[in-house]
């Protein structure tokens, strides 16, 4: 049949031109006429399809505050400063950097945490961007530090949303009928519009006796069935995830470490700190060394140094001097805007520490719990050829890590930065140790001399510490539910997941930190191995290094005199030191104005006679209320 179809067919090879163009136009028609008449009989194909729903626009829900209660809990979270302008955000102070505390705000605005009243939004409503009001929101915090400081242990309190379920009963006692106990029923405290009052919350004592306390709070009836549910409420458990929600929606080098369920009464993070820890690290050599002559510096009494090693002996002695109650004036910048008269604060420890290599950095992985299992017995095993293994590697003199680790009750501004400054000079060999008393001695020196703080990045905010009045312990009296807790993991998640502790596997906090770790690490490695290519080639030493410091007719080798007239390197804690020409000793240099002097210059620039009527008719309008601290 296949043959007969095809001897039907024309053969086209004998066809004309002409009569070829006829055939395609006969035939264009034909399918133009098909196409026609199938489309004519054929359903739309959108007939057969039920319309597609039109997406409604996306409009911010209403969140209504009221149905939710409220308690009073401390954030402990760490930072690292590089990015950011700092912690304190300004209020329409517009920063090249974002601030530490508007990317907190965000986070706690975007999960809906908390509920500010101030501001142009209202109680519940997502704020406009770099609006920060933290209005009705019992917010405080420990300190601020400065653009490029990092925090291991900064803490906030601030009241949250609760997952517990709000009680309908309310009546008010006396407060005295509850005073002095640890686990007091507490109710939430009213806002001004007193719309989050039917809440009950955990407190612990006050960490000191003059902590105030409420004059009113909540009697509650335990046989009431209404309490029920609020009562069975496990504050811990049956609590939000605070850590995790934050870390979701944070930077990844802003983490939430910890939160205080209980708060002690009376709880301000900046005012109830007892203790604070700074740790400002630096490596030994402080920067590359030159080998050499050309390498050495002459220091006082014409004992010579290679330039970049630190004596960390004499940094040491001179640390120790810190310890105890100061006057700090010649170790902090002053600012005349808090009008401050009392520089006195008081050092409970000044050391310079070296840190173990096998503790840190990341030492954590060489614990055995996390170390490589080798589940394949080794008698199955061929024995290996050990006449290739390569020799082991020698010890040697690598750059080491230390750290000028200081605690102290409170902090001028910048003092811990000044306090590094000089302890580099001494380190240097261009100060003596006896400097240091001599700057605390303000009898002696009663206002600051000109000199360079410390570099910012290097400084830590190591931790804030709440030790309780009267117990004569430093340690921290604050009931901490860390990351990784068992009893802070969220319900309803796989135990031992990030998503059930918010600690370990993906999406967890070592996790994220472990990245920026690995990322400068890779760096770090990079940058050092290619010194190390960088000094083995070529000659080891400086062109005309190597002269000594012979005669030559009479006169000392060029070499000789470039290294007398070379500017002096000081190191300030950053990654290159700075040149200062030649140097001039700190008890020798051009003194600031006195603090009186400069505290009287700013309030008759504010419009005042002197600064006693500005702290009686202008504290408020002078905005003074700025917070200390590195």
């Amino acid at each position: 049949m296949e043959i007969a179809q095809q001897q039907q067919l024309p053969d086209y090879t004998q066809w004309s031109h002409s009569n070829l163009i006829e055939r395609v136009t006969e035939l264009e028609k034909q399918l133009k006429a098909q196409t026609l008449q199938y489309e004519s009989t054929c359903p739309e194909p959108t007939a057969l399809l039920p319309p597609h729903p039109k997406k409604p626009p996306h409009t911010s829900r209403t969140f209504d505050p009221t149905k939710y209660s409220t308690r009073l809990i401390a954030l402990k979270f760490a930072y690292l400063g590089q990015r950011y302008n700092g912690y304190e955000h300004h209020l329409n102070n517009t920063t090249p950097l974002p601030t530490i505390e508007e990317k907190l705000w965000e986070a706690l605005n975007k999960a809906r945490l908390i509920f500010p009243t101030g501001g142009t939004a209202g109680a519940g409503s997502v704020r406009t961007e770099g609006e920060v009001d933290w209005e009705g929101c019992e917010y405080s915090k420990c300190g601020r530090t400065d653009k490029g400081v990092s925090a291991f242990g900064q803490v906030v309190g601030i009241r949250v949303r609760s997952n517990r379920p709000l009680v309908q009963q309310r009546r008010e006692v006396d407060a005295s009928s509850v005073e002095g106990n640890s686990e007091d029923l507490n109710p939430a405290q009213d806002n001004d519009d007193g719309d989050l009052d039917d809440a009950i919350e955990l407190a612990s004592s006050p960490l000191n006796s003059h902590s105030p306390n409420r004059e009113l709070v909540s009697q509650l009836s335990l046989s009431d069935p209404s309490f029920d549910a609020t009562l069975s409420f496990d504050p811990i458990r049956d609590e939000l995830p605070y850590a995790q929600i934050l870390n979701r929606l944070l930077p990844e080098d802003i983490r939430i470490l910890a939160w205080c369920p209980s708060p002690p009464l009376g709880f301000n993070a900046r005012f109830s700190c007892g203790e604070r820890h700074y740790k400002y690290f630096f490596t030994q050599p402080a920067f590359a060394p030159i080998p050499g002559e050309a390498g050495l510096a002459e220091l006082s009494g014409g004992r010579k140094e290679r330039e970049g090693w630190l004596d960390i002996s004499a940094m040491r002695k001179a640390a120790k001097f810190f310890e105890g109650t100061h006057d700090f004036r010649n170790f902090c910048k002053l600012d005349a805007s808090k009008q401050i008269t009392n520089f006195e604060r008081r050092i409970l420890h000044a050391e310079i520490e070296e840190l173990d290599p096998s503790r840190g950095p990341v030492g954590y992985v060489g614990k055995p719990e996390y170390g490589p299992l080798n589940k394949i017995p080794v008698s199955s095993l061929h024995e290996p050829d050990f006449s290739h293994t390569p020799p082991p590697i020698a010890s040697t003199t690598a750059p080491k890590i230390y750290t000028i680790t200081i605690h102290g009750s409170a902090f001028l501004w910048h003092q811990i930065r000044h306090i590094a400054s000089i302890l580099f000079l001494i380190g240097q060999g261009l100060e003596p140790p006896a400097v240091v008393p001599s700057l605390l001695d303000t009898t002696l020196h009663p206002t600051k001399p000109t000199y360079d703080m410390a570099s910012d990045a290097p400084l830590v905010l190591w931790d804030c510490i709440y030790p309780r009045e009267g117990s004569g312990s430093r340690e921290d009296a604050m009931e901490w539910v860390y990351v990784g807790d068992e009893r802070g993991a969220e319900t309803g998640k796989t135990p031992g997941s990030a998503a059930g502790d918010g600690k370990f596997g993906m999406r967890g906090v070592v996790d994220d930190v472990w990245k920026v770790w690995r990322r400068r690490k890779i760096d770090e490695m990079l940058a050092g191995t290619l010194l190390d290519v960088v000094a083995a080639q070529g000659q080891s030493s400086p062109i005309g290094g190597g002269e000594s410091e012979t005669q030559i007719n009479g006169e000392q080798s060029s070499s000789s005199k470039k290294a007398k007239s070379k500017s002096q390197k000081v190191f300030e804690g950053g990654n290159a030191p700075a040149l200062k020409g030649r140097y001039i000793p700190v008890l020798q240099r051009k003194r600031l104005e006195s603090v009186e002097v400069v505290n009287a210059r700013y309030a008759a620039r504010k419009g005042f006679e002197n600064t006693e009527e500005l702290k009686e008719k202008g504290w408020r309008r002078v905005s003074i209320d700025k917070e200390g601290g590195d």
